[in-house]
């Protein structure tokens, strides 16, 4: 699995704990950083990831972990 993030995401809704918490959590997962996915309505609003081309979104930080976890678990 590789879950790519957003880095304007990280700033402007706070994701940046969450791609801490995975990588230290889930050090065999591979983890990229992207200046921009692409997906601006989703980021504007919302916690997001990509995986594979799918958006994996959540209304917080702490929802879109729990939701990682899940996926992965």
């Amino acid at each position: 699995m590789k879950i790519k993030y957003c880095t304007r995401n990280m700033k402007n809704n706070g994701t940046k704990p969450v791609y801490k918490s995975m990588k230290s959590k889930f050090p065999d997962v591979k983890m990229k950083k992207k200046d921009c996915l692409g997906n601006c309505k989703t980021c504007k609003n919302a916690c997001f990831v990509m995986i594979k081309s799918d958006t994996v979104s959540a209304s917080s930080a702490d929802k879109l972990y729990k939701e990682l976890k899940r996926m992965i678990g």
